[in-house]
């Protein structure tokens, strides 16, 4: 019998270093007010034409349908931005796409402000869409590898929580600014091109993704430094050493031909079908909200005032994921938020008083981003390091182009079957969203991102592996 030589053991790379950290150490503390802010001007951004839609419809003297497709175009930039911004970061890296998406979607926020018509409008809000959703997809997968895996779905949810604070804020300024001359709109666009600030802070302050890192520039004695770092914060917090590394393989390069085959093509399908569906009904709701409030007669005022006071709910939706996120199953929270999504949908669209109304959208707002809290930490969590933030953009540019398609079918239902119809259709949609993600989803919680990768096969290993 031949005598079998055991394969040397593997050496302990950064992944597994940044997975043995127990706690957050100062420095991901300070990530996190960082990223928080960046991820506020993203959201404020992107509910902006929203916010003022009503009153350039009003002073341009468009119709619904135009509206619908300065809305529709954004999203078409979403999709377009999502997996660009995606295959680039897993390219050229985290930060890269981070600090220039930010750039991008602010430059043409301030361009938005200087539109002379439907037109150019169109081709800027198609910019700022591409620059955040970029941003997002990026982002969320720099949060997955930075932070433990004990604690990734509630840092998620935070940083969203402080991203959202730019939804009230930018309603109430909206409020405050819109009706007080025809072009009063414009400065909605103008303060949503201060996201460019953060970026300047970001590109000196945030460091690279380790993760990242490791795979692609193993020899990098910055990322090492990192790690370093953090490992020497991590045992002065919990007073000891901390627990051996557990070293696994990970794949430097990958092709996104991967995706033609199992387990991740499976994985792609349900995401994407997910977001599919679940973003087309959450947006369909948030984008068309001023529009349908007026067209059941209330004013430009009252609209924006409505949704200013129920969007006071986004935040503490975030912060109300934070409570369950790392204790149950992504996919069973994003299920259960789904059926309370589509009957709160249902309340609202049948509602004849307007205290009914006021309850039911705030409660919808507090299940939309507790859902968006769950599904941005699910999101990079499936795919493997080489391919995450292609594969998380590919999903969630599948949830923007099929926005940009139903934004067309939301405005024809508006004009022939009436705003309860609408509802009553989003509602449908959140169940269908709930069963696709309850029944197919992939189970991420508390595991490292190795671990979930390791079904996935791939190229050769490299061998100063992370």
């Amino acid at each position: 019998m031949p005598h079998l030589t055991p394969d040397p053991p593997r050496a302990a790379g950064l992944s597994d270093r940044i997975d043995r950290i127990p706690v957050l150490t100062r420095r991901h503390r300070r990530w996190l007010v960082l990223l928080g802010a960046l991820f506020f001007f993203d959201m404020a951004d992107l509910n902006s034409f929203a916010l003022v839609a009503p009153a350039i419809r009003e002073q341009w003297g468009l119709s619904l349908e135009q509206i619908g497709f300065v809305t529709a175009a954004s999203f078409l930039g979403m999709f377009v931005g999502s997996i660009v911004g995606g295959r680039v970061a897993d390219r050229l890296g985290r930060k890269r796409v981070i600090i220039g998406a930010v750039v991008v979607y602010s430059a043409f926020s301030l361009a938005s402000a200087f539109a002379t018509g439907m037109v150019d409008l169109s081709v800027y809000r198609i910019m700022v869409g591409f620059g955040l959703q970029a941003m997002t997809v990026v982002l969320l997968t720099y949060v997955s590898e930075m932070y433990p895996k004990q604690s990734r779905g509630r840092i998620q949810a935070l940083i969203l929580a402080l991203g959202l604070l730019g939804i009230p804020l930018m309603a109430v300024f909206a409020r405050v600014v819109v009706p007080t001359s025809p072009s009063g709109w414009k400065w909605v666009f103008v303060v949503g091109a201060g996201g460019i600030v953060v970026a300047l802070i970001a590109a000196r302050s945030l460091p690279e993704s380790v993760r990242w890192s490791g795979a692609n520039r193993p020899e990098d004695p910055r990322a090492e430094a990192i790690v370093v770092e953090l490992e020497e914060d991590a045992r002065r917090r919990v007073g000891g050493e901390l627990a051996e590394p557990e070293p696994r393989p990970v794949v430097a390069t990958g092709s996104p031909r991967e995706f033609l085959q199992p387990p991740l093509r499976r994985r792609l399908v349900v995401l994407a079908t997910y977001m599919i569906i679940v973003t087309s009904a959450g947006y369909g709701f948030n984008a068309w909200l001023p529009t349908l409030m007026v067209e059941n007669g209330f004013t430009t005022a009252q609209s924006l005032s409505f949704v200013s006071t129920i969007a006071i709910a986004a935040c503490p939706g975030a912060l109300l994921a934070t409570l369950f996120i790392d204790r149950i199953e992504r996919r069973t929270s994003l299920m259960l938020i789904n059926v309370a999504f589509g009957l709160l949908l249902m309340a609202f669209a049948f509602a004849t008083s307007y205290t009914v109304l006021l309850v039911a959208g705030f409660l919808l707002f507090l299940a939309i981003y507790a859902g968006n809290a769950c599904t941005y930490a699910y999101l990079p969590e499936v795919f493997p390091t080489r391919l995450r933030a292609l594969g998380a953009g590919i999903g969630n540019g599948a949830g923007r182009i099929a926005t940009f398609l139903s934004t067309f079918l939301i405005a024809w239902a508006l004009s022939g079957l009436g705003s309860d119809t609408v509802f009553v259709i989003l509602g449908v949609a959140a169940f269908v969203a709930a069963a696709v993600i309850g029944l197919f989803g992939e189970r991420t919680r508390n595991r490292s991102l190795e671990t979930i990768s390791e079904e996935v096969p791939g190229a050769t290993t490299s061998p100063s592996a992370v």
